[in-house]
């Protein structure tokens, strides 16, 4: 097992090297464009270094190697392996810890160590980040990205703490700390968090409420979290995105308890189990983290709870969060758009009427930048859920769900993990791509693919 491990350092340490040699010997400006490029080839190359120990220590293929290491390192989440509580302890924590790792973003934690140009700096972290506009705790770039990782480790160490606390081993509560935080999902058993209850843990849904709480926290902006520590708190009551993601988990669990009493599941003696599941299976959806303890396939969801899940998976986390998805300011800003074309019909048409978010007004360029970015998301959900219809017996609906999943960098669909496992090649790659576009958000991989960006 040790040789799992020794083989991809030697090669990461190879890489290194070589990556040096080259930018010694490269005396072009690095600019934005420069920055996107090497962004998506580094999390290309990591996710291909990232493989070799599920391809020795478990002799899978290299497909379904570099499949997990991209789910890992976009913290999708979507798993090719079964099984999960019987693998080795290494394996199942490098799953882990490649999650944490790309949470917060593999190239900023070891950038922070390395670089010494801010600006440089600079560029790698925005290619690496969402493509929008958003505030930095402080105007250093060293001091922000400082301040995100101390806050990031802070909450994983506590998170640990409280689920020890709760009755599970140090092992078991530091794996769930690192995948829940940086909202990835993956656990080290096949029936997710639901096996602490089916084990018979005393304090299972102590463990539930837990990690539902942190899943949350990590799909929070993290300056909101500066704010939190620095007392800032009218910061964050005035924050329009924080109030909103707050307002969609509570609406949409409100929505599904309604569709479970409804269809005669809710009662008075089984309210508190059904609060906790659908509340932690909102909170994992709309952070993409996939964490689950029911099945949402599972006849326990009614009909409204489905569909109203994929709405979850699309909205996704806050801007500045580790949580995948269009953003949820995206989707206030959309919202926002679509109210102000609907006053301007009755209004002159010589009528400004800007569109504001947080106290300001949202430029022109913001507005056609996320409209440029949720058609491409569309756009690339629809192909690929094209090619799994055409390599597969999948439904419709079966092979929107597993795209919107890996863009999304969510986990969940609507089809089983041996499912997954058994589609061909193809769609494996299809869905590789979908998850670093999802993650990187979609520009960068598009730079790759425009000619101008090599001249």
């Amino acid at each position: 097992m040790l040789s799992s491990f020794i083989i991809p350092s030697i090669l990461s340490l190879l890489l290194g090297v070589f990556s040096q040699y080259i930018s010694k010997n490269n005396h072009k400006p690095f600019t934005a464009t420069t920055g996107m490029l090497l962004c998506t080839f580094a999390w290309i190359l990591l996710s291909i270094v990232g493989a070799i120990p599920f391809m020795i220590g478990l002799n899978e293929s290299f497909v379904n190697s570099f499949f997990e290491a991209v789910s890992g390192f976009t913290t999708t989440g979507i798993t090719v392996f079964t099984g999960l509580d019987k693998m080795p302890y290494s394996i199942l924590f490098w799953r882990a810890l490649i999650q944490w790792l790309g949470g917060l973003g593999i190239l900023t934690f070891f950038l922070l160590i390395t670089f010494k140009s801010e600006g440089d700096l600079w560029h790698l972290f925005s290619a690496e980040g969402h493509k929008i506009d958003s505030a930095r705790p402080v105007p250093n770039v060293f001091k922000t990205v400082k301040i995100l990782w101390s806050l990031y480790i802070f909450y994983t160490l506590l998170e640990t703490v409280l689920l020890f606390i709760a009755g599970l081993s140090p092992y078991e509560a530091f794996i769930h700390s690192l995948t829940s935080l940086s909202t990835g999902g993956f656990s080290n058993h096949d029936a997710s968090v639901g096996y602490y209850k089916i084990a018979g843990f005393k304090h299972y849904r102590a463990i539930e409420y837990i990690i539902t709480i942190f899943m949350f926290l990590g799909g929070v902006n993290f300056l909101m979290h500066y704010n939190l520590f620095k007392l800032k708190l009218k910061n964050i009551k005035r924050d329009l995105e924080t109030r909103s993601y707050l307002n969609f988990v509570l609406g949409f669990t409100l929505l599904i308890l309604i569709g479970i009493f409804v269809n005669g599941n809710l009662n008075l003696a089984n309210f508190e189990e059904s609060f906790r599941k659908t509340i932690f299976q909102v909170v994992s959806l709309i952070t993409t983290t996939g964490f689950g303890t029911e099945d949402i396939g599972s006849a326990f969801f009614p009909a409204i709870a489905k569909q109203l899940f994929i709405l979850l998976m699309i909205i996704g986390g806050c801007v500045g969060s580790t949580a995948g998805g269009v953003k949820v300011i995206r989707i206030v800003l959309l919202r926002k758009l679509l109210k102000r074309e609907v006053r301007k019909v009755h209004l002159p048409s010589s009528a400004i009427l800007p569109v504001t978010a947080k106290g300001t007004i949202v430029s022109r360029d913001e507005i056609f930048k996320v409209s440029a970015l949720l058609f491409a998301w569309v756009v690339l959900i629809f192909i690929g859920a094209g090619i799994t219809a055409l390599f597969s017996d999948l439904g419709p609906f079966e092979a929107f769900s597993g795209m919107a999943s890996a863009v999304g960098n969510i986990g969940p669909f609507y089809f089983s993990v041996d499912k997954m496992i058994s589609l061909s090649p193809v769609i494996k790659y299809t869905y590789i791509i979908g998850m670093l576009a999802g993650r990187l958000e979609l520009l960068p991989l598009l730079v790759v693919f425009n000619r101008k960006s090599w001249l």
